[in-house]
């Protein structure tokens, strides 16, 4: 008997194993990407289901956020822009059509935007907008912490309930698993509409812990908006702390919106807000008529695994392969495409001024290793790389030429481009690039610059753990 149950138990492993495969090869992925998930099924058939089970499921087929309901929410942005400007750089132009095309991304006109370059600064601002709240306040965060940061935000946003303004929250479930349900109950039985994205129930939902809403938005009356990099919780404002129990600098960047960016923000909380709770939010006095406040143009951009294309990674390629002065970028994390790592070695070989700042040390000693993989091939193209010493720099930011640059949640990795939900500005304007290069240019004063040299003399060890840990670069 036991000998027959054996037998049952191994046919039906090998055929899950071989219809797991099927799916893999079905799914017409990337060869580079499918080969690896075949072989661990295949060498380590059990650890490999697991795995496959938690990350590898392609969600792009799945109708998770309605294409219908993003139209239907989009729609009420072009009626508010039907009397904007052609202010999109000629140059540009292809751009903007793709991201049209890829997210439907409406070009917005006379935005104004105040940068913020530490937690403190960005959470006070975030404070006083809604204290001025008096229609409705629309919150979304990775990380809502219950922690001195996570509950003045939490007490500032019950008054206003109680004021009866409407307080709707979006939270990711992966995002804040350390966080009690007491802490968003208690909001709730205060009058917060308070919802987790995408809800993980183990083993039926297992395939939803690899795609997590990485989004950071703040809605105040659909008049004043909240985008970048900055989620909720005292490390973004007081520092990171490390293993000595010294805190150094969250180096972070956020920014405020006025006008009529603002709508772009909101069309894409409404359309989560409407994936998860099944509500249909709308009307004029979500998307008031905006104000004409500078001459610039911006696209807002969600992007996320669901669909047939990967907007923002997309976006970012089509950019950086047509720069012709510059490409500066901040990013936490360098775990790029094939495509974007030759893109950006191709510019710097072709002399343009390409340019990376990494943290010295980010918050993942893996996801440094695997970040490091990277830079050999990009130092000898001429790629400038310098990392930020004083702290954890989690900043996302990239500057093309002097009329292009591009902030929000998004870092340059393959979580970010491939399967997290993300949300980017595509701000084509000359004034606020400039602003941002002298933001960078003074970042640039707190870093170790990388010579040629002293990078090729890591020690060889060193050099095999990077390439080891590149080889997870799609599961960090």
């Amino acid at each position: 008997m036991l000998q027959i149950l054996s037998t049952i138990f191994l046919v039906v492993y090998t055929l899950t194993i071989i219809g797991v495969v099927l799916v893999i090869i079905t799914d017409n992925r990337n060869p580079l990407k499918t080969l690896p998930w075949i072989l661990v099924l295949v060498l380590a058939p059990g650890a490999g289901l697991a795995i496959y089970f938690f990350f590898g499921q392609n969600l792009s087929k799945r109708r998770i956020i309605s294409h219908r309901t993003r139209k239907r929410i989009t729609t009420r942005l072009e009626e508010n822009d039907a009397a904007g400007g052609t202010g999109i750089p000629p140059q540009r132009l292809p751009l903007a059509r793709l991201l049209c095309q890829t997210a439907l991304a409406v070009p917005l006109y006379g935005s104004r935007l105040t940068p913020y370059v530490d937690g403190k600064t960005k959470m006070d601002a975030l404070l006083e907008a809604i204290a001025g709240a008096r229609h409705h306040i629309h919150i979304q965060y990775y990380i809502f912490s219950d922690d001195e940061t996570g509950r003045r935000l939490r007490d500032a946003l019950t008054a206003k309930a109680r004021e009866g303004v409407e307080v709707r929250i979006l939270y990711d479930d992966v995002g804040c698993t350390g966080v009690k349900k007491a802490f968003f109950e208690g909001m709730r039985a205060d009058g917060i509409e308070a919802y987790s994205f995408l809800h993980v129930k183990f083993p039926r939902f297992t395939s939803k812990v690899n795609y997590r809403n990485h989004r950071k938005i703040g809605v105040i009356d659909g008049r004043i908006g909240f985008i970048g990099g900055m989620n909720v919780a005292d490390r973004y404002v007081l520092g990171i702390e490390r293993g000595n129990g010294k805190r150094e600098r969250w180096r972070d960047t956020h920014f405020r919106i006025e006008g009529s960016g603002v709508a772009g923000l909101q069309a894409s909380f409404l359309s989560d807000w409407s994936a998860t709770t099944k509500q249909a939010v709308g009307g004029p006095a979500y998307f008031p008529a905006p104000e004409r406040l500078t001459e610039n143009v911006m696209q807002i951009v969600p992007s996320g695994p669901l669909g047939k294309w990967r907007t923002l990674l997309q976006a970012v390629e089509y950019a950086v392969s047509r720069a012709a002065q510059r490409v500066w970028i901040e990013t936490p994390y360098y775990l790029p495409s094939e495509t974007l790592n030759a893109a950006l070695q191709e510019a710097a070989l072709a002399g343009i001024d390409v340019r990376l700042m990494l943290p010295e040390r980010s918050d993942s000693r893996v996801v440094d290793l695997a970040s490091h993989s990277y830079l050999d091939d990009m130092v000898q193209a001429g790629v400038k790389i310098a990392f930020y010493t004083p702290g954890f720099l989690h900043s996302k930011l990239l500057l093309i030429d002097d009329d292009l640059a591009v902030v929000g949640s998004a870092n340059m990795d393959f979580r970010s481009f491939e399967h997290n939900f993300e949300v980017n500005a595509f701000v084509y304007d000359r004034a606020f690039n400039a602003r941002l290069a002298a933001i960078y240019e003074t970042d640039l004063g707190d870093c170790r610059r990388v010579t040629p040299g002293d990078w090729f003399r890591r020690p060889r060890t060193r050099r095999w753990a990077e390439s080891f840990m590149r080889i997870f670069s799609p599961l960090l």
